[in-house]
């Protein structure tokens, strides 16, 4: 994965070329880019790119600020606007990166073990080279607590803050805020699971700064989607700050 370096024409060049390289079968080429057209006034980065469409499912990289499907607030609905397919698992609305959508029903019998998922973060404080972190996490829907196992490694250490790179081996809600800031450690921009940091980071972008850029499901396939744009300038700026 690219881990931040590049620039936002480099992004959207790797978005073009997804579409050139036969990410996307040509009969929905024209489609996809219709889209595009309608939404041109737009920030390319608030824009949903198309990582992969197989016989089973797709893949996209959802843009933070949109929701994986709609939950009545009025947020932007990724699943209305690829025809209302329904995911296979979770991603916050805060969050960028990966979602996987179940094309047909059998994709969902077929892909029923959730899937791997990497993330990207910035958080506060000095966190260890690495560690699992195995707590338990309330649920309020099944009324107890569920099992929840989150691995993280720290990939630099910038200042009063860490750029980690975080794996979770369960699916639970909020997991990696939650036990992000049950160490004390949480993610920049979070206004929900804050703990004790409500100050802003200097130069870091209105959002929260979490990236689900790595997917691996059982059968094999694995897709990546790097930072966006935002996020790995703040990330570059961070690190030439620090020398």
């Amino acid at each position: 994965m690219r881990a931040g370096k590049g620039t936002t024409d480099d992004w959207n060049q790797w978005r073009a070329d997804l579409l050139i390289g036969g990410a996307v079968p040509a009969p929905l080429r024209t489609d996809v880019e219709a889209i595009r057209e309608a939404l041109a006034d737009t920030e390319p980065e608030a824009v949903p790119g198309f990582i992969a469409i197989h016989d089973d499912l797709v893949v996209m990289d959802k843009p933070a600020g949109w929701v994986v499907h709609d939950a009545g607030g009025g947020a932007p609905d990724l699943s209305e606007w690829i025809g209302g397919l329904d995911p296979l698992h979770r991603l916050d609305m805060g969050t960028s990166g990966l979602v996987v959508y179940g094309r047909h029903a059998h994709a969902f019998a077929a892909l029923d073990d959730a899937p791997l998922k990497a993330y990207l973060a910035l958080v506060w404080g000095g966190t260890r080279p690495k560690g699992t972190i195995r707590r338990a996490l309330a649920d309020a829907r099944r009324g107890k607590p569920l099992e929840a196992v989150t691995k993280y490694r720290t990939v630099q250490r910038l200042g009063q803050v860490s750029y980690v790179r975080v794996r979770i081996e369960t699916g639970r809600k909020h997991q990696v805020r939650r036990h992000m800031e049950g160490m004390g450690h949480p993610v920049v921009g979070d206004a929900r699971y804050r703990g004790r940091r409500s100050q802003p980071l200097a130069g870091a972008p209105a959002r929260m700064w979490l990236h689900s850029g790595q997917l691996h499901l059982e059968d094999g396939r694995h897709f990546e989607a790097p930072l966006p744009p935002s996020l790995a300038a703040h990330l570059e700026a961070l690190r030439a700050s620090v020398g």
